[in-house]
This record gives structure tokens, sequence and C-alpha cells, in this order.
């Protein structure tokens, strides 16, 4: 009785509480990275104020918010400058002749060197693309239920290693109940395979299990297989819902590279160590798609647009948190502070701010102002703009709960404070979407 209660109760917190991974390979750091970030921390704790702390809903969820926008606009800065701010300006740029069937990026030297014309070209033809694995189960009456009650458990092999689910059904339940909870649980699992419910035109439910990874193994087996021939529970789930059923085996993409033909896993690979390639269609028969570098002052521009994109939509998501939540005088003075000092600059160059604070782009001034001389002097300002943002979205990602409305109750004795290593913040117990 003990072990079914338990089960129920872990059950509940994974389908409910377990936290998603981040997004991208920019919230992954170095040992160094983290260090900074401790020591960061400790010296804000140090000479930070004692104050009262809002606890009202609607402030939890601003801080959180801020705190994400951050986290998307650093992650933006850092996929065009990986080491530093300056090199906005020196990152080369593929292009396709054709982004509905393959979009590509230059991952070689990005050194200001490079003469786009010594980085070769590519002629791709796309006959197949990779394709996941997809096990559809049967469809069942929604509001039926014909496995008695009881505690029931299946296991998932992916990746050589077997995953046990383990459920119960109790009385009441339905095969729909079941469905939606086996998807939350293999989805919180984060194993490699979604799940999902699908519904037919009589209203009957299946359980959809589609695998993250495509292509066929080598030893052309399966991606992933259920089963519960060896599970600790009741056996009989598998076979009821139909989770074993494979309606679509996983297939390697299929393409002509300069006339040769060759297979991949996956849809996303790298060419010559130079280009980064994700195929997104097939191609029409003798059509090829050209994958090449960019001459450099298009590929600064385009650069360019990429960071001014992805700060508009930092100040945007802003502004949305700021009116739901009420005002933020601190985070208004900050961007305030950082648009006085370079506006005359980039307005310049071609980068003008709106009054809402987002900046509105002359492509063909900046383009021209590209061209002219060492972009690395003209367009200096745009480099310092860049690190200005770093700086605040580290801000921000540090501390959150700073730029809420806060009423201070005591200043601490500037210099003479010591940190303490057990307690790098008093709000370091807020979780932020599983991790801080």
């Amino acid at each position: 009785m003990a072990g079914f209660a338990l089960t129920n109760i872990y059950n509940n917190y994974l389908t409910t509480y377990a936290p998603s991974l981040p997004g991208t390979r920019y919230d992954t750091h170095k040992r160094s990275e983290l260090k900074g970030i401790y020591e960061s921390i400790l010296r804000q704790a140090k000479e930070s104020p004692l104050f009262l702390l809002d606890t009202r809903a609607d402030t939890t969820k601003f801080a959180i918010n801020m705190k994400e926008n951050a986290r998307e606009l650093k992650n933006t800065i850092s996929s065009l400058s990986p080491d530093d701010a300056v090199s906005v300006l020196d990152k080369k740029t593929a292009y396709s002749s054709d982004e509905d069937i393959i979009t590509a990026k230059f991952i070689g030297d990005s050194d200001r060197k490079v003469n786009p014309e010594d980085v070769p070209s590519f002629e791709i033809e796309v006959k197949q693309l990779a394709g996941t694995q997809v096990n559809l189960g049967h469809f069942l009456p929604a509001d039926g239920m014909e496995l008695p009650p009881d505690a029931y458990s299946f296991d998932i092999h992916i990746n050589d290693t077997d995953y046990e689910f383990q459920f119960n059904i109790e009385t009441g339940d339905t095969n729909k109940d079941l469905q939606e909870k086996l998807s939350r649980l293999i989805n919180r699992s984060n194993i490699g395979v979604d799940a999902s419910v699908s519904e037919d035109a009589d209203g009957r439910s299946a359980l959809r299990l589609e695998s993250h990874a495509t292509g066929r193994l080598i030893d052309d087996g399966d991606i992933f297989r259920v089963s519960d021939d060896n599970t600790s529970k009741t056996a009989g789930a598998v076979e009821y819902f139909g989770l074993s059923d494979i309606t679509q085996p996983a297939r390697n993409a299929v393409f002509t590279l300069n006339g040769n033909e060759h297979s991949a896993y996956s849809n996303s690979f790298t060419i010559d160590k130079s280009y980064e390639v994700t195929l997104r269609g097939v191609s029409e028969e003798d059509k090829p798609t050209t994958v090449g570098l960019k001459p450099d002052v298009d590929s600064l521009v385009g650069n360019i647009s990429d960071l001014v994109r992805g700060y508009n939509d930092f100040v945007r998501r802003a502004a949305e948190y700021i009116a739901s939540y009420g005002s933020s005088a601190k985070f208004n003075s900050e961007m305030g502070s950082i648009r006085n000092q370079y506006r005359n600059e980039l307005d310049a160059v071609g980068l003008t701010f709106s009054e809402d604070g987002t900046i509105d782009i002359d492509k063909g001034l900046l383009e021209s102002s590209a061209g002219e001389g060492d972009p690395h002097s003209t367009l200096r300002a745009i480099s310092n703009f860049t690190s200005s943002l770093v700086n605040e979205a580290q801000r921000i990602s540090l501390n959150p709960m700073n730029y809420t409305n806060r009423v201070v109750v005591e200043y601490k004795n500037p210099g003479k404070n010591f940190p303490n290593p057990y307690i790098t913040s008093m709000y370091s117990g807020m979780m932020f979407n599983g991790y801080c």
C-alpha cells in the first residue's frame, strides 16, 4: 500500500513540477564562467541593502519573466559573437539560394581576413529528409476503460537505456485520462521521446509517441522500443494501448553534394568544417541549392540586423511585463541611459531609436557606412552598444529582484562588509524554470 501511494506521489510530481531543460547550447557554461557568476553574486550580496520582499504573484511572475527575457537576449548576442561583442562585426555569414530547401550557417574561421572567395561553395540537391520514428497506438473510446484497476508499468528502450514508467489505474479512470497522464509522464522525463494524444473523427483517442532523433541506426534497429515483457509492475498496458506499434519507421536524409550522393542520420550536419546546414524540404529534380559565403558587407549588415531584431524583441517583451506588473523605475532608467549614450552615434550609421525604445534600421545608410573604410572604426558604436546590452542582461540575470518595486529597510556600511560564501543571495531559493 505504501509503495502504491509513493508511486502516485512521484508520478504527480514528475508530471506537474519537473523542470524543462534549457533550450540552446548557450545555456551551458564552462567551469570558469560558472565561477565568475558565483563571484559576481558574492560581490553583489556583500553590499546589497536589506529590503522587504513583495510576495505578490505578479511580482514573482515579473521577476521570472525579466530573467528569462535577459537570457534570451544574451543567447541572441552569443549566437552572433560567441567570444566578445566586437566579433559581431567580424562573423562571416553563409547564404543559401533557396532557404525553403536548405538553411546554412558558417562555422569556419571567423577572422575578418578570410576572403569569401577562398571558401568553397556547394551544390546540394535534397532527395529525402531524415524522419523520426512514430508509434501510434490503438484508437480507443475516450470514456471507456477495459484494464482492471492496478499498478502498471512499461519500459521504453532508447539510447541503450531502459526507462520504466509506472502508473496506476483506479476505478473511474478512462482511456483518455490515462493517455493524457502517460503523455505528461513521458514528456516530463526528457528521454528523447515526445508523447501526445490524437483523436479521430469518431471521438476515439490514441497515444502517439515520436522520437526526437531521426535516421536509421547502424544495425537498422529502431530508435526506441516499448514493452512490458520484463517490467516490475502489472503488464498489459502496452498491448492494450498499442504503444509498441511502429506506424512510421525512422529514415535517413538522402542528398547529393556536388553531384555525389550522400546520406545522413539528421537533417542538420556540417560540410567541410565550414558550413552547418539544415535540410528543410525536398528539391525539385535537377534543381540543386547553392550554399556559399556572403561578401563581408552583406555578412556584417545581416549580423547587425539579427542583433537589432533580438534587441527589439527584448524591449517589447520587457514592456509587456512592466505593463502587467505596474512599473520598474530601475529598468527604465538603465535602458534610457544606454539609449542616450549611443543615440547620436547609432543614428549616424542608420540605427534610430523609436519612442518605444526599439530600433529602426535605415538599411541603405547602414550598408554605405559598413562599406566605408574600416568597419571596426566606422561602426565602433555598435560594438560598444552590444557590450552594454550584454552587461545589462547580466545584471538582470544575476538578480531580477532588483527591478521590482522594493521597500529598502537598511543600507549596509559601504566597504566594511564581508561576503558570506554560504549565502550567495537572500533570494537564491527562488525557482526560475528549474534553474537559477
